[in-house]
């Protein structure tokens, strides 16, 4: 399988959705700006989101890709659709619980991420929007379940495009529900929680066709007999037994995403906001390359396990690591040197342009971010090359130390140094450095990972062109007064300065002697 080709269809598509969630949320901060209640939507949507990356996108399919591609390269169809009946049976049961204990446990949710809410007045509206939008774990759980299916079918563009509906669903609320909620004299950011669950209902209506296109359609049974059988299915209780170190290695994240959130909502109306408009800016590089070549490797790698294939396992983790640092290195730095121009470009107009301290803050804890973007999307791939050897302990204890030492950098940085939300993406920075760092180092101690030839040559190449791509927008960050441009202005010299940065970080690459080949070579 040509894996280059693979993840730039990934990549394409997750660029679409990326793009479209920019505009979002530059609607949003246009409409709403930071404000007590943002906060209380952004926490209301973080709680069914933590939830969904527990036990549908992270823990759920760590454990189910890997059983069910060795299962399709092993077992045949018929085992592999009892396998996929199975699993979805139990699964969709084990939401509807999770969804009636979330909803009547609204207010309980609400204080753990954000008791700071309180005292700014967007507590209440929190409870409430929790209550609309928890079924989306549903959706997205489901979503997750039919999108390792297509995986590993190497069905990848159903599962990379679904997200864009959201952002889609999302632009309609900020554009039609908004206004229509203020004449029914409804609270208008409301409107936004409504949109959160019409998306999640169409991304997961999609996932129809392209299952029965593969004859791999799920079929749930609802009947006390069907759920009886489906527990005694073995490959139930192997994603179970999967799961159960899975599911603390991936809390440990949601965990440190709740901290964060928690001391988010003490630093004033609006901090939970702005650490949110910020983390959207770093999710863009990390989405657009770790997530596209996590989903494009992680069933391949499973494959190569199977097979026992070790040298294109360590290929396939070659080519993803060298993919990686080529667009990561440099969208790190321009996070370093170009932060306040792109957030005054994105979301310097309406509600949010009324407060001068939103640009700074969110600009801020974007440079926090952008210390540690190349360990935050590495992590993407190498967590994946222990998945794939159904191997989850290594990362969890990984990931368990981390948290306390992102803890520790809390206590520095946050409370002792003062830097408020930058303090808390510095720390999340560091941590994800340290994570991706013990990780890698333990493949290669293990010998799953050899370097290959090259690499100080490599990674010479990659930090001249860097240095010389943020030596221009450093100079342009310098020279020009991006928070008091005219918009049109703006985002036509943004424009200009993005292309410009790939001019010069490409050329640079290619006058240091890197040839498009090279990066070819392992696809």
């Amino acid at each position: 399988m040509n894996l280059l080709k693979a993840a730039s269809t990934v990549s394409l598509l997750t660029l679409a959705s990326r793009i479209t969630g920019l505009v979002r949320d530059l609607l949003q901060a246009s409409v709403f700006g930071a404000s007590a209640l943002t906060d209380a939507f952004n926490v209301a949507f973080r709680i069914p989101n933590l939830l969904r990356r527990l036990v549908g996108e992270g823990a759920f399919s760590q454990a189910f890709v890997p059983l069910l591609a060795a299962s399709h390269a092993r077992d045949g169809d018929e085992a592999t659709q009892r396998l996929i009946n199975a699993v979805a049976t139990m699964l969709l049961w084990t939401l509807v619980v999770i969804c009636t204990i979330g909803i009547v446990g609204a207010p309980l949710l609400v204080w753990l991420m954000g008791e700071g809410l309180r005292d700014s007045g967007g507590y209440d509206h929190a409870v409430v929007m929790t209550r609309w939008m928890f079924p989306y774990i549903a959706c997205m759980s489901l979503v997750a379940l039919a999108a390792g299916i297509l995986n590993t079918w190497r069905r990848f563009m159903v599962p990379a495009a679904t997200p864009v509906l959201l952002n889609l669903a999302w632009i309609v609320a900020l554009m039609l529900g908004v206004p229509l909620f203020e004449r029914l004299g409804i609270e208008p950011i409301y409107a936004l929680a409504a949109g959160v669950m019409v998306g999640g209902v169409l991304q997961l209506a999609v996932q129809v066709p392209a299952l029965r296109r593969i004859n791999a359609m799920p079929r749930f049974s609802l009947s006390w007999r069907g759920v009886r059988a489906a527990w005694t299915h073995e490959g139930v209780h192997d994603v179970l037994r999967k799961m159960a170190p899975a599911l603390l290695g991936v809390s440990v994240a949601q965990i440190s995403q709740l901290i964060n959130t928690q001391i988010a909502s003490q630093l004033g109306a609006g901090a939970v906001s702005l650490l949110t408009y910020a983390d959207r800016l770093m999710e863009f590089p990390t989405a657009l390359l770790g997530v596209a070549l996590g989903v494009v490797l992680t069933p391949q790698l499973s494959a190569a396990h199977a097979r026992k294939d070790e040298a294109a396992y360590s290929g396939m983790l070659e080519w993803g690591l060298r993919q990686l640092l080529l667009v990561a290195m440099p969208c790190a730095l321009a996070l370093l040197v170009f932060a306040e121009p792109l957030v005054a470009t994105l979301y310097q107009r309406g509600a949010f342009a009324a407060d001068a301290d939103n640009l700074r803050g969110a600009a801020l804890a974007v440079v926090g971010y952008g210390v540690g973007l190349i360990g935050i999307v590495s992590i993407r791939i190498l967590a994946p090359g222990y998945y794939a050897r159904q191997d989850t302990r290594t990362p969890v204890r990984v990931a368990v130390a981390v948290l306390v030492l992102t803890q520790l950098f809390n206590l520095v940085f946050v409370f002792g140094g003062g830097l408020g939300i930058a303090g808390l993406a510095l720390s999340t920075s560091l941590g994800a450095l340290v994570n991706a760092g013990t990780l890698l180092f333990l493949l290669w101690r293990r010998g799953l990972w050899r370097p290959g030839p090259g690499w100080v040559r490599y990674l010479m190449q990659l930090l001249a062109a860097s240095a010389a791509m943020g030596a221009g927008l450093s100079w342009l960050n310098d020279h020009l007064d991006w928070a008091n441009m005219r918009e049109l202005v703006r985002i036509a010299c943004m424009a200009a300065a993005m292309v410009g940065a790939g001019v010069i970080y490409f050329g640079t690459l290619m006058l240091s002697g890197l040839k498009p080949k090279q990066l070819l070579r392992r696809g």
